[in-house]
């Protein structure tokens, strides 16, 4: 009797532990999938972090003596003017707001009375702004522009050259175009800057610069 309760114990013994032996196998995966979970919210800081510091690096202002930024952006026309195509020769470079708004107007006016000189002096006058290409057209025609205007749409050139800013106006924040001008010489260096450009006698004091 004795050898009859020990094999039953055995044998509920060994019953009992092929449950048990299953657990683990499934425990495994839930202990995977639980790392595999943790790996992405460990991730998703790391990924969220980066457009901050790239902003960051691309919104460093420019100094005088610095190379000046490569771009390829489009004109009134649709047309792609690149740093590329303007090496070798001195080009103005000058960022505003927005097309036919009253400053932005009057700057561009006065750039299109002294281009003259200007060329001249074989320096091209290149005007920006976040407008796209039909806005241009429309602008340039009103005023009888003469000189291109890039249109960056993407704001890839205002944030290379450090002038896409936090602006206040009437307690609102809010970003925008920092008014301002660079004087980029034939090797492709910034020669001369001009920053929060106030409108009256600015294009004068570009066209003694050149």
């Amino acid at each position: 009797m004795a050898a009859k309760k020990t094999k039953s114990k055995t044998s509920a013994k060994s019953k009992a532990v092929a449950p048990k032996a299953k657990a683990p196998k499934s425990a495994k995966p839930a202990k995977t999938s639980a790392s595999a979970s943790a790996k992405p919210s460990k991730a998703k800081p790391a990924s969220s972090d980066k457009p901050v510091k790239a902003k960051a690096a691309s919104g460093k202002a420019l100094s005088e003596g610095d190379q000046a930024p490569a771009f390829s952006l489009p004109d009134e026309n649709g047309k792609v003017v690149s740093s590329a195509s303007l090496a070798g020769k001195p080009y103005v470079l000058y960022f505003y707001p927005k097309d036919d708004t009253p400053g932005c107007t009057t700057e561009a006016c006065d750039f299109r009375d002294n281009l003259a000189a200007f060329n001249g002096a074989k320096v091209r006058v290149i005007g920006v702004s976040p407008d796209d290409s039909s806005r241009h057209t429309k602008f340039k025609d009103k005023y009888g522009l003469t000189f291109t205007l890039l249109a960056d749409t993407e704001k890839e050139l205002v944030n290379a050259y450090g002038v896409w800013v936090e602006k206040q106006n009437y307690g609102r924040s809010y970003m925008g175009v920092e008014r301002s001008t660079f004087l980029v010489d034939k090797s492709g260096k910034v020669q001369k800057v001009w920053r929060k450009v106030r409108v009256p006698g600015h294009v004068k004091a570009v066209l003694e610069a050149v």
